[in-house]
């Protein structure tokens, strides 16, 4: 196989949940607490925004939460999160399935908690991540930082350029540059200009579809 291990994000590359789940309850939580700011936010500048700078900046500088707010927010988005169950992209499952049974191992690393994922991989029927680094994980070796590819280097043997990390946003492409994994854009979450140009200029493939990704590990 070309990769022996593949990192998947979770929101909008395994699962739609950004649109579903995530910017709802970034709504909701401005309407509650922030009102004068709703205007300001359609699904597209939500996107661009947890692209870069990613959600933590968004929250601090410019909603302006403070370091109490911003545990209550995530508190809001966790429990706006518990009932609400996002669907996993047709052919995903298959890919997963077919890329473990080759040998490969199959990690996660997402801005979601570890529970959630694994409830939405149970949920849709998905086989199981070999290992999961979730929004739990200390806040230092969360994305962007390398330090899950790091990890999964030391746990398996592997080297960098052994690893493909598929993600829809550039936390998780500053994550595989920093640590020299190879990076794929799923880009067939939403179709964002911004977005779209930046990962075909920078990256080292831009995947329309769930469908190309199988054709590049198929290689």
């Amino acid at each position: 196989m070309k990769y022996k291990c593949l990192v998947l994000d979770h929101d909008d590359t395994v699962v739609a949940s950004s649109e579903a789940i995530h910017y709802p309850s970034f709504i909701e939580y401005l309407k509650d607490y922030r009102p004068e700011l709703v205007k300001n936010y359609t699904f597209e500048s939500f996107i661009i925004k947890n692209f870069d700078p990613g959600i933590i900046s968004l929250l601090a500088d410019e909603v302006g939460l403070n370091e109490e707010e911003m545990k209550h927010e995530e508190q809001y988005w966790l429990d706006f999160v518990e009932t609400r169950f996002p669907k996993a992209y047709d052919g995903i499952s298959e890919i997963i399935a077919d890329f473990k049974a080759r040998g490969g191992i199959v990690a996660v690393a997402s801005h979601s908690m570890t529970h959630y994922i694994v409830r939405d991989y149970e949920h849709n029927a998905l086989p199981m991540p070999d290992v999961i680094y979730g929004w739990d994980i200390p806040k230092e070796n969360r994305k962007p930082s390398p330090w899950c590819i790091l990890d999964l280097c030391s746990r398996y043997n592997l080297k960098p350029e052994e690893i493909l990390v598929v993600d829809d946003l550039k936390p998780g492409y500053d994550m595989a540059r920093g640590a020299g994994a190879h990076f794929a854009a799923a880009g067939w979450a939403y179709d964002v200009p911004e977005i779209a140009d930046f990962m075909r200029k920078n990256c080292d493939y831009y995947l329309s579809s769930v469908n190309e990704l199988r054709t590049l590990l198929d290689e």
